[in-house]
């Protein structure tokens, strides 16, 4: 589907880097209409996300909400948030329109008639120890129960958090302040939440992520415990477990979250120029290396086939010639290069919020199409996620080519 707006002439997936990168301002009267009868929270939290008429999701960052959020979460001064202001701008609306269908527009200009997803009480949720669903866990899309950060970073306690990443921020923050890090999420508290969204939402796709740690004994510990958990409610009730991790230092440890469940495994490089990296990912350059990402990586495609291991560029924070050169080379060896859309709205990277334009976005979308079919590498899920766009190239653009 193409959108005609303003001087844009956009496809669905091209519209969807738009509007996460730069996010949306819904009118009050969206939340009391659809907070009810679907899945809609003044939270961002809760990772709202809406649903384009071709069925594209994307993730819905309501900036009037957001900035508060962000200025009591990261305690900024005013002073630093005007002067990102002129960066942090939408001309994105979500508004009521012809009959109270909800619609997306460009400042007063139709785009798209768009929808949420059917509600659930999921947020509403405590686990048997009284561990809150909101803030540990999100409902992605359609198909995800996503778990962003299981254990905290200590690469960011150790003053080396990505630039992009806001978790790291908190955990940067707390260490600072001399303050313990949040407690890792236990097995059993895990295995409540997965077991609650299979059964009562329409996810079927489970997504593990903690932080980075300095020890792959330690990371392994919290892993295995999770993927056992997953085991004994029924590993049949899932589909696919993406697993985000830290490049261990043994392949055996591959091996073992393979032998226990994982569908996927990603080493994420996030940024492919390592002089870039040394400055946006400090602690994965640092600590891990790349030499050791790309060892762990080409290991898993090598042993696992082809697909079995992937690794996630933040899209929009370096040039697109090296994000070609980086995804060229992982896909050449099997390796899933998955696109992750950058939310300026979080942190700024190397001092900047601004986005780039849809040319850059049409780039990269073409690329990993382009390699998708040539390499038959199919992403995981069957729509899409909140601010990743790899199912949605996948989908629009080589699926019926690929091989």
């Amino acid at each position: 589907m193409r959108y005609k707006f303003a001087d844009y002439d956009l496809d669905s997936v091209e519209l969807k880097c738009l509007l996460v990168s730069r996010g949306v301002k819904a009118d009050r009267e969206v939340y009391s209409r659809f907070s009810s009868t679907h899945r809609l929270d003044a939270s961002p939290l809760t990772c709202n996300c809406i649903i384009l008429s071709d069925g594209t999701i994307v993730q819905m960052t309501d900036m009037k909400f957001h900035l508060n959020y962000l200025n009591g979460a990261l305690s900024w001064d005013k002073l630093k948030l005007l002067r990102y202001a002129s960066e942090l701008g939408t001309p994105f609306r979500l508004r009521l329109f012809e009959n109270d269908k909800l619609a997306v527009f460009y400042d007063d200009e139709f785009i798209d008639f768009v929808t949420f997803p059917d509600y659930s009480d999921f947020y509403k949720q405590k686990t048997s120890g009284g561990l809150p669903f909101m803030g540990n866990a999100v409902l992605q899309g359609l198909d995800w129960v996503s778990f962003q950060c299981l254990w905290s970073c200590e690469f960011a306690a150790a003053g080396k958090p990505c630039q992009f990443c806001f978790s790291g921020a908190e955990f940067e923050s707390l260490a600072r302040k001399g303050k313990p890090q949040s407690a890792a999420v236990s097995p059993e508290d895990f295995a409540e939440i997965v077991s609650y969204a299979i059964a009562n939402t329409s996810a079927r796709n489970v997504q593990i992520t903690g932080g980075s740690t300095f020890s792959g004994k330690s990371e392994a510990s919290y892993i295995r415990a999770y993927l056992c958990a997953v085991n004994n409610i029924g590993r049949e009730r899932v589909d696919d477990i993406l697993l985000y991790i830290t490049p261990p230092e043994s392949f055996a440890q591959i091996d073992e979250y393979f032998k226990l469940g994982a569908s996927r495994i990603a080493c994420s490089l996030e940024v492919w120029d390592e002089n870039l990296a040394a400055v946006i990912t400090p602690g994965k350059i640092s600590f891990t290396t790349r030499k050791r990402h790309l060892d762990v990586l080409e290991y898993a495609a090598d042993k696992y086939g082809k697909g079995a291991a992937f690794s996630n560029f933040i899209i929009g924070i370096e040039p697109f010639e090296s994000i070609h050169d980086g995804a060229r080379y992982l896909a050449e060896r099997g390796i899933i290069p998955t696109a992750s859309i950058w939310m300026p709205m979080g942190r700024p990277v190397m001092g900047t919020m601004k986005a780039p334009d849809v040319s850059y976005y049409r780039r990269v979308i073409d690329l990993f199409g382009e390699l998708y079919a040539k390499y038959g590498l199919e992403p995981a899920g069957v729509c899409g996620l909140n601010v990743c766009m790899e199912r949605d190239i996948w989908r629009c653009k080589c699926k019926t080519t690929a091989v």
